[in-house]
């Protein structure tokens, strides 16, 4: 009698794991589709096309497959049981984040590489780790020291610091950033109004620019001389990029031509830090553009404790996990200047 019952409870036992088992999904296959889609987003980011195809795909299976499991873990589980695991774990991001920022002393410890701007040392999808900053010591990059007068007078007339290095062809009139021969290396207004200058011709600006030419290899191999910023001047003071100077996360304002882009934050290296009184401003480029993001009509960054528009510097950097933000936020395509890369001697 007793055998019979174990047997019976036994059985009662093995069909409601069958039946409970046979009624949840397996999503197995959804996890190895999504390695899959990660993988060829990656190695088709040249391609506009394909990567807009795999990076619209692996959102939406992304999304099916947490609307699978939730629905499954409420099947076994029960709605109360299941939503409570989902506040626990909600909770635990929460506590991370804030302990991330307690921390590393910022409002944002995590950022992402959105674009290419940083090639080689950073790639697009990097998820980078920022540490605050709020003062300029800080900071690993020269400090030059201009007046408080100086600077004002600058701030009246901002837009003429904004002055590209570019080749020029007298013959034809052309300008260009490819450097071919019979071109000479000259100033041009990053608005386009106005014509060029000779690197002689700044003027009374208190950034000087001193042009160069800069080797760039494209993704296909082939390379070709683009025209660069080599230095800069502020008043007596010379100033060659350096890169060993810290790289910052900032965020732009309504003024910068990034922010009207889109770019609402930068990743990019310091090139030089302005002391204009009490206040700091910081100038940036990227490694691999071929200026300071001031000559593409970004003003400099200022740097106060409390109010400053850098959110911080780069301490750690780990490959590709950012992907899956700029998915989800709708950056799907590379952007342009990924398929070309200044060669750093």
């Amino acid at each position: 009698m007793k055998l019979s019952l174990v047997v019976s409870l036994t059985d009662k036992y093995k069909r409601g794991r069958k039946q409970e088992n046979s009624s949840r999904i397996n999503t197995l296959p959804l996890y190895i589709l999504i390695v899959i889609l990660f993988v060829l987003y990656i190695l088709f980011q040249h391609a506009v096309l394909f990567s807009a195809v795999f990076g619209i795909a692996l959102f939406l299976i992304i999304i099916v497959t947490i609307v699978i499991e939730m629905g499954g873990s409420i099947r076994e589980e029960g709605a109360k049981k299941s939503l409570i695991e989902l506040a626990l774990a909600i909770v635990i991001v929460v506590a991370l984040w804030f302990g991330l920022k307690f921390a590393l002393n910022t409002q944002y410890p995590l950022n992402v590489v959105p674009t290419c701007s940083m090639l080689p040392v950073l790639h697009r999808g990097d998820l980078v780790a920022i540490d605050g900053v709020s003062n300029a010591a800080q900071l690993k990059a020269p400090i030059v020291n201009v007046s408080a007068k100086e600077w004002n007078s600058t701030l009246q007339n901002f837009g003429s610091e904004f002055l590209e290095c570019v080749a020029y062809n007298a013959s034809t009139g052309n300008v260009s950033s490819v450097f071919k021969n019979g071109d000479e290396l000259v100033l041009y207004p990053f608005s386009g109004v106005g014509g060029i200058l000779q690197q002689n011709q700044q003027g009374g600006n208190l950034i000087k620019y001193q042009c160069g030419l800069a080797q760039v290899k494209t993704s296909s191999g082939a390379t070709y001389n683009e025209a660069y910023t080599k230095s800069i001047t502020i008043g007596n003071t010379t100033i060659q990029g350096d890169r060993n100077n810290s790289i910052i996360v900032y965020k732009t304002i309504p003024q910068d031509y990034f922010y009207k882009i889109g770019d609402a934050y930068i990743v990019h290296r310091v090139y030089a830090v302005i002391r204009a009184g009490d206040s700091y401003y910081v100038l940036t480029k990227g490694d691999n553009n071929p200026g300071l993001d001031i000559q593409f009509g970004n003003y400099p960054i200022l740097l106060e404790s409390g109010n400053s528009y850098v959110e911080g510097r780069v301490v750690m950097v780990v490959p590709y996990l950012g992907y899956l933000r700029l998915i989800f936020s709708r950056q799907i395509s590379e952007p342009v200047g990924c398929n070309s890369t200044i060669i750093h001697s």
